[in-house]
């Protein structure tokens, strides 16, 4: 029988094995989105796949993603999280063999929205779990692995996915995902406790609705923005039209809260808290920073200088490294100084390692690089851990899964948010540098497109000149990329400073008594 708990201690040493469950399944939803980036080239020529239809490969699974994360929330809620960590682990698990068993685009793209729906269920029930299981002392500890899960798939991916699609049948990259996420889902049903909100939430068609298509008009404007430039109606009327739809699903659930026996998706009492708000407002910024390097960095090691996928997921690897170094001792610095010290000293370090980035040259060793990533990656490790735990601690077990689903929808918009800002810096400061004089209009405009266009058009005209222009343009290109990003990351310092809490507070919203308001079955 599912019973009541105070202390997630109690629990033993249990729930650090439970942690370790739950950041498997992290990892495998992780592994698919960096997989499918090395997997794309291989697509479009096995699956005749047009340039649009290889962006709906990405496209259709980040739209699915963002609107499934509220409902994810409020089901895990009302019904059981384990149950639903459980359910979408097994629905990943049938959405990535259906991706290897695709003959055509639309079958893929179909087969990414399951893996979407799948995802978001994962990623929101393994923060809640994070909420359920640790203690405010204990939890910038425990989203420190979690973070470190997240991020370990960016080299992962790359590496394993390269070695497969070069010496196997390309559909092996997806299928890889199954075992993982088998692992996943017998040590999640084993290791980690069954919790749901007593007082279970209402559905709340019209909270779901909005919310739903608020964020998939938001989140597919920031796509094409990225894609196809701010400027453009395909662009600017989503982001306009979801924005006005979260607006009144805001507004509804703050009338469907006054009333009497009204049961909201979203409690709007959590943004009382300026840990919860700025915590969340924090941890996306950190995202657009780091996006910065995600989005640049594979690109320069394989168009600058010329590794291949498993190349560039090797070199990503003392980024990842500094993130876990700096993200596992977070919790003792915000111990001894506090999370408003920690988490501008984070956004601090992330800064200083973009900006020793920026000045990266087509030459650059692998050791300057090395170090200025891991020090970027250390200050991600601080600010995230930081910033995530000090929106959780405000969040009571009641309320952990909607509110941990709020913490992830707005990273996840933050992402494409990055990327879209930072793909305009990239892109207009490589067209300004890129010196195109005596070069065939077709070849030229396949210069324009990208660094690896320009690459294939110098060396199919045996031209060294035009070559080290297009690799010298996208360099300058990413330089000042990176140094949008600092900004970002000064902001996020700043910010940090005016807004987030020293110390964790508590919320209105955590349960009072000796019992939490949460059912857990152990």
């Amino acid at each position: 029988m599912p019973q009541s708990f105070s202390d997630p201690r109690r629990l033993g040493p249990r729930r650090w094995w439970a942690l370790g469950a739950v950041s498997l399944a992290v990892l495998a939803v992780g592994l698919d989105g960096t997989v499918l980036s090395v997997a794309l080239p291989t697509l479009a020529t096995r699956l005749h796949a047009s340039e649009s239809q290889l962006q709906w490969f990405s496209s259709s699974y980040l739209l699915v993603l963002a609107a499934a994360m509220l409902p994810a929330g409020v089901l895990g809620d009302r019904y059981g999280r384990k149950r639903v960590m459980l359910i979408a682990l097994a629905l990943f698990a049938v959405g990535s063999a259906a991706c290897a068993a695709s003959s055509s685009s639309g079958g893929f793209i179909a087969a990414r929205a399951l893996l979407g729906i799948a995802g978001a269920g994962v990623i929101v029930m393994a923060v809640s779990a994070l909420t359920v299981l640790f203690d405010e002392r204990e939890r910038p500890k425990a989203v420190g692995v979690w973070a470190a899960a997240n991020f370990l798939a960016i080299p992962i991916g790359p590496i394993l996915g390269g070695w497969l699609l070069t010496h196997y049948w390309w559909g092996w990259v997806f299928l890889m995902n199954v075992p993982v996420t088998v692992l996943g889902f017998v040590v999640v049903a084993t290791l980690v406790p069954e919790s749901r909100a007593v007082r279970r939430p209402g559905l709340d068609p019209v909270g779901i609705v909005t919310s739903v298509a608020g964020l998939v008009g938001v989140t597919y404007g920031l796509i094409e923005a990225g894609e196809h430039g701010w400027g453009t109606a395909g662009a600017l009327l989503p982001i306009a039209g979801g924005l006005a739809l979260l607006a009144a699903f805001i507004a509804w659930e703050r009338r469907l809260g006054r009333r009497p026996g009204g049961r909201p998706l979203l409690d709007l009492r959590l943004f009382r808290s300026a840990s919860f708000t700025w915590g969340v407002i924090l941890a996306a910024i950190a995202v657009m920073a780091m996006i910065g390097v995600l989005f640049t960095m594979p690109q320069y090691f394989q168009g600058v200088l010329g590794t291949d996928a498993m190349g560039s997921g090797v070199r990503l690897l003392p980024l990842i490294g500094g993130l876990i170094a700096g993200a596992l001792p977070a919790d003792r610095l915000v111990h001894a100084a506090g999370a408003k010290l920690v988490a501008a000293l984070g956004f601090a370090l992330i800064a200083v390692g973009l900006l020793l980035g920026a000045e990266m040259s087509a030459t650059s060793g692998a050791g300057s690089i090395a170090i200025w990533m891991a020090v970027l990656g250390a200050g991600m490790g601080l600010a995230t851990a930081t910033a995530s735990s000090a929106a959780l601690s405000e969040l009571s077990d009641e309320h952990s899964g909607v509110g941990s689903a709020v913490l992830q929808a707005v990273n996840k918009t933050g992402g494409p948010f990055g990327a879209a800002i930072l793909g305009s810096v990239l892109t207009s400061a490589y067209l300004a540098r890129l010196q195109l004089v005596g070069v065939p209009a077709a070849a030229a405009h396949l210069a324009r497109e990208s660094v690896f266009g320009g690459v294939a058009v110098a060396q199919r005209l045996h031209s060294p000149a035009l070559l080290h222009s297009v690799r010298a343009a996208f360099v300058h290109g990413t330089d000042q990329a990176l140094v949008v990003s600092a900004a970002i990351a000064l902001a996020g310092v700043l910010l940090a400073i005016l807004f987030l809490p020293a110390a964790r507070l508590s919320a209105d919203l955590r349960p009072s008594g000796t019992e939490s308001d949460v059912a857990v079955s152990t």
